[in-house]
C-alpha cells in the first residue's frame, strides 16, 4: 500500500508556472519551455523530497506544459531533447524507487458532452496528459464521468462510446471516478460494464453520494484486472462527514472506515487534503513506526 498527495508541496512551497496567452504571443514559446522545463524541475525535487520521507505515490501537476493544448503552442515539447533529459531523470527515479504517478485532467475535460467541440477539446486534453505521464513513467490518468445532461443514461452510453473510440494509449491509463454529486459508485461501474474503464473509488465521494448503496470493493477491484493495482481516493469534509470541501487533513477515523471497506485488499491511496503531504505524513509514521 503507497500513500501519496497531489500536486502541491506545502513544505517545498511549490509552485507550477503558468503564463498568459499574452505574454506567448510577445516571448514566444521559448517562454513555454522555459517554464515547462523549470516546472519538470520542481516535480524532481518533489518526488526526491517524497523518498526521503517513504511516500512513493504522487500526482503529478497538470499545468507542467503550460499553454499545452493551446493553439498558440506549437512546440513539439514531447520530441524536445531537454524535455527528453529531464524526463528521462524523473522515470529512472521513479522506476528505481517503485513510486506510483497519476494525472488528473480537470474539470473542463468532459468526454461525455453532448457538444462535439467539447468532446475534441477533451480529447486533446487527454492525448496531453497521456504524453506527458509516459515521459514521468506514471500509470494513470483520472477522470470523472462529466455531466448528466438531462438523461444520465444517455449520458453513460456517450462516455463509454468515447471511451472505446479513444487511443489504446489512452484507455491503458484511464481509471474513471465516482464524483460527489452525480455520477455514484453504482452509476461508473455501469459504465464499465458498457466499455471496461477501471473503476477508481473516491470514498468521500461516495460518502456524499449514494443513493443508499454500500461498496463492495471486490466488485470495483474486478474492473483492474490486466491494469496493475487499484487506487483510492480519501479525503475528509470540512465540517462534516458529507461536506464536499476538504478539510486540511483527514481524519483517522476516514481513514479506517477506508480500510474497512477494502477489507485486507492491497490498493494505493491518493490523500485530496488541503495540506497536501502534510495529510499524509502521519500515516506514513503508523506504517513505518517513524
Amino acid at each position: 500500500m503507497r500513500l501519496g498527495y497531489a500536486c502541491m508541496n506545502t513544505e517545498l512551497k511549490t509552485v507550477f508556472k503558468t503564463l498568459r496567452v499574452a505574454t506567448a504571443e510577445a516571448e514566444g514559446t521559448e517562454k513555454i519551455k522555459e517554464l515547462t522545463l523549470k516546472n519538470l524541475k520542481t516535480t524532481l525535487d518533489v518526488i526526491h523530497w517524497n523518498l526521503e520521507h517513504d511516500i512513493y505515490f504522487y500526482r503529478a501537476s497538470s499545468s507542467i506544459v503550460p499553454l499545452s493544448t493551446h493553439p498558440i503552442n506549437d512546440w513539439v515539447w514531447w520530441e524536445d531533447q531537454d524535455v527528453l533529459a529531464i524526463t528521462k531523470e524523473i522515470r529512472s527515479f521513479v522506476e528505481m524507487h517503485n513510486m506510483r504517478i497519476s494525472v488528473h485532467p480537470g474539470q473542463y475535460t468532459v468526454i461525455n458532452s453532448p457538444k462535439p467541440e467539447v468532446v475534441r477539446k477533451s480529447i486533446e486534453d487527454l492525448e496531453y496528459h497521456d504524453k506527458l505521464i509516459q515521459l514521468l513513467g506514471g500509470t494513470d490518468i483520472i477522470l470523472h464521468t462529466g455531466g448528466a445532461y438531462g438523461d444520465k443514461e444517455i449520458a453513460k452510453q456517450r462516455f463509454a462510446t468515447v471511451y472505446l473510440e479513444l487511443s489504446p494509449s489512452i484507455r491503458q491509463r484511464l481509471r474513471l471516478e465516482n464524483d460527489d454529486k452525480t455520477y455514484t459508485v453504482r452509476d461508473v461501474l455501469d459504465v464499465h460494464h458498457m466499455c471496461e474503464v477501471p473503476i477508481c473509488l473516491d470514498i468521500h465521494h461516495h460518502n456524499c453520494n449514494n443513493n443508499g448503496e454500500s461498496v463492495d470493493f471486490k466488485e470495483i477491484i474486478k474492473t483492474w484486472q490486466g491494469y496493475g493495482k487499484p487506487k483510492v481516493h480519501i479525503s475528509t469534509g470540512k465540517e462534516g462527514f458529507t461536506d464536499l470541501r476538504h478539510h486540511n487533513l483527514v481524519s483517522e477515523t476516514d481513514f479506517q472506515e477506508l480500510l474497512l471497506v477494502l477489507n485486507g485488499i492491497d490498493a494505493d491511496i491518493m490523500f485530496e487534503a488541503k495540506l497536501k503531504e502534510q495529510s499524509v505524513l502521519p500515516f506514513i509514521h503508523q506504517f513505518t513506526n517513524k
